[in-house]
């Protein structure tokens, strides 16, 4: 629904100035989400997710009352520091002890998602932009005020962990993305993961970095090309993404969901070798349908790859570290979504669509390859 700066100028902004608001946030999400996460490991799920939902309020607050870009710009810096919801979401669905409870949750996440990328972007091109700001207000004290009174606690007390000081002291980590990548905040606590299990988790989080790296990029790319070649204006590139987003909750709801624990990662990688033949047909495509079958792979391909990934990897760690894992797992996603949109539309704009969208698809073998040996971890079924 964000429509930025054109509330206050009553101009369309150019996409620079939507990249670089995205990248805004991103960063913020990028260095707070593990802290949010370790925050939530030691005083609980709830509390830290009123916090957060209360700080995003606080961000549309400024952002409808805002006069200047400068007032608008503060919103998302106070968006960025309060996203810290999603990881706890994805927190919150790794503390359910069933595995089969854990998949679904993630797909039910994944499809919230979907209708959000869906509903929103049409939302926000239909309403006045004066509008706008003050809707997606209503709807963040809506989603406040049902979390304060339905939200459970669901990490017991007994399962927390001892001290928030370990998630500060490591901090300083949260700048590295190499220390992000080796999950260095789960390992600097008590209770670290086996060899074996520290690997694995290692190696999903780079697999989730290259994917969203990549992924995020040509999904940024993929306005200017439907623009630039089939001369979309903003009313049907608002339909060709509500068509994705209803492509990928229907993949979600039928599919993603109905996974068996631990067939997540052979559905991920069945998932990342269609994007190769998407975008290759997104880059080359000269007619509609074309486009269209691209999109329709890429649709199903983007409705299972982050839910499954996430699914696998809430089976890490001890019940006081899955706000950590998770926190981290976010932040990596956050930095591939700020970076990976500047330098897929650096190579747009200097080698050409072709160029671009070939050689990213090529490299989403590089994740496939990632994950050819790895093996879910083992898991101990309990009833929910």
């Amino acid at each position: 629904m964000a429509r930025g700066s054109e509330v206050w100028t009553g101009l369309q902004q150019p996409s620079g100035c939507q990249q670089r608001r995205g990248t805004t946030a991103s960063c913020l999400e990028f260095l707070l989400a593990p802290l949010t996460g370790a925050v939530s490991d030691c005083l609980g799920r709830r509390p830290t997710m009123l916090l957060s939902l209360t700080g995003l309020v606080m961000s549309y607050a400024v952002w409808a009352t805002s006069r200047s870009f400068a007032a608008f710009l503060a919103s998302r810096v106070i968006g960025g520091i309060s996203k810290g919801n999603v990881s706890l979401s994805t927190a919150i669905i790794a503390d359910l002890s069933s595995p089969s409870a854990r998949s679904r949750g993630m797909a039910v996440i994944g499809v919230a998602f979907s209708l959000g990328f869906t509903l929103g972007p049409m939302l926000g091109a239909s309403l006045p932009s004066e509008t706008v700001p003050w809707l997606a207000l209503l709807f963040a004290v809506s989603n406040l005020l049902f979390m304060f009174c339905f939200l459970p606690e669901t990490l017991l007390p007994e399962k927390r962990a001892p001290s928030i000081t370990p998630g500060f002291r490591a901090a300083a980590d949260l700048l590295s993305p190499l220390a992000l990548l080796r999950f260095s905040a789960v390992t600097h606590s008590q209770d670290t993961p086996a060899g074996d299990r520290l690997w694995s988790l290692r190696r999903l989080g780079l697999v989730y970095f290259l994917y969203l790296f990549l992924f995020s990029g040509l999904e940024y790319t993929l306005s200017f090309l439907a623009h630039q070649r089939f001369q979309f204006s903003s009313l049907q590139q608002g339909k060709m993404f509500f068509s994705i987003g209803l492509s990928m909750a229907a993949v979600q709801g039928a599919y993603a969901r109905r996974i068996s624990p631990g067939g997540e990662i052979t559905a991920v990688k069945r998932a990342i070798l269609l994007l190769v033949p998407a975008f290759l047909l997104i880059g080359w495509g000269l007619t509609l349908p074309v486009l269209g079958l691209g999109l329709l792979l890429y649709s199903f391909a983007a409705a299972v790859v982050v839910p499954c990934l996430s699914s696998v990897v809430a089976d890490y760690g001890s019940a006081g570290q899955k706000g950590t894992i998770m926190g981290t797992l976010r932040s990596l996603g956050a930095l591939a979504r700020a970076v990976g949109p500047m330098v897929a539309a650096s190579v747009y704009w200097l080698a050409g669509a072709r160029v671009c969208f070939t050689v990213c698809s090529g490299l989403f073998l590089l994740p496939f390859l990632l994950l050819r040996k790895l093996r879910p971890p083992a898991r101990t079924l309990k009833a929910e």
